[in-house]
């Protein structure tokens, strides 16, 4: 087995040899990517299945957009969008389920429903009781970095140095999630591009992946369709004309050692990753 180990439940996955695609699924009326396409649970679950079919090890479920600007939504609200999916999937397939979200009350529901991992954008700083829940569910935990919030992030993004303050973020967090009773082998971390960082932070933290891992973590990235790929590519249309841009990125990255990418688009993605893991194996 390699050397970069997730514990989730009582499993133990490589995610050395071979990378992880994550599916991205908003239940959302306003996602960025998607515009609310399967904001209806029964769409939503009829596209968490086709990302399965594709090949995607994880399906990332979230029922709050997170795009800049956006408004906060209740625990209730978020709860009635998502667990109906999240119980369905997990129903019918053995893939992984990632409740995407920050409150505690929303974590402990969804894995009851059938997740598998939290995918917390605020790091763990969001709700305190979130650690517990972890703890309790031993539950696989994504702790991203985020400066500001959503409605914020954007706005003035600052920092003397990205990528160290980054790291330490990283490092801080692994500590309290230890002394919090989670198991470290638990824990992965998202440098969350995009969220607080211009287009130069963006580059300087994917240019240093591994600068940024934390006792042998799996490193999770996420710049599918964002835009500052339009930025760099002229791909300044919508979400979905930044593909090209993003596909690219999942290679590049996969190389520099990232070890699960978050997705919109699985089959075109999953390629890329498997050509980059060949070139990762090659002697």
């Amino acid at each position: 087995m390699g050397e970069i180990r997730w514990k989730i439940g009582d499993e133990i996955f490589d995610l050395d040899s071979r990378g992880w695609i994550m599916g991205v699924l908003n239940v959302t009326p306003d996602s960025f990517s998607d515009g609310g396409r399967f904001f209806n649970a029964e769409k939503a679950i009829e596209h968490g299945r086709k990302m399965i079919a594709e090949g995607a090890s994880i399906i990332d479920v979230g029922g709050e957009s997170t795009r800049p600007g956006a408004e906060a939504v209740g625990a209730a609200e978020e709860k009635r969008r998502v667990l109906p999916v999240i119980e369905e999937l997990a129903r019918q397939s053995r893939a992984l389920i990632s409740i995407d979200t920050s409150k505690a009350e929303v974590a402990e529901a969804a894995l009851k429903a059938g997740a598998k991992i939290v995918n917390d954008i605020r790091g763990g700083r969001g709700d305190d009781a979130m650690w517990a829940v972890a703890a309790k569910r031993r539950a696989g935990i994504i702790l991203m970095h985020m400066q500001g919030t959503p409605r914020t992030m954007q706005l003035a993004p600052r920092y003397d140095d990205v990528v160290s303050e980054v790291a330490d973020f990283f490092r801080q967090q692994y500590d309290r999630a230890i002394e919090s009773g989670i198991d470290g082998m638990t824990l992965a971390f998202d440098p969350g591009i995009g969220f607080g960082k211009t287009l130069e932070h963006n580059l300087s933290l994917l240019r240093r992946l591994e600068r940024l891992r934390v006792a042998g973590r799996p490193v999770v990235v996420g710049v599918s369709r964002k835009a500052f790929l339009g930025k760099i590519s002229g791909a300044n249309g919508s979400a979905e004309q930044r593909l090209f841009p993003t596909v690219g990125f999942t290679s590049i990255l996969r190389v520099a050692g990232a070890n699960v990418l978050r997705v919109h688009d699985v089959h075109p993605n999953l390629e890329a990753l498997r050509v980059a893991d060949a070139l990762r194996g090659a002697t």
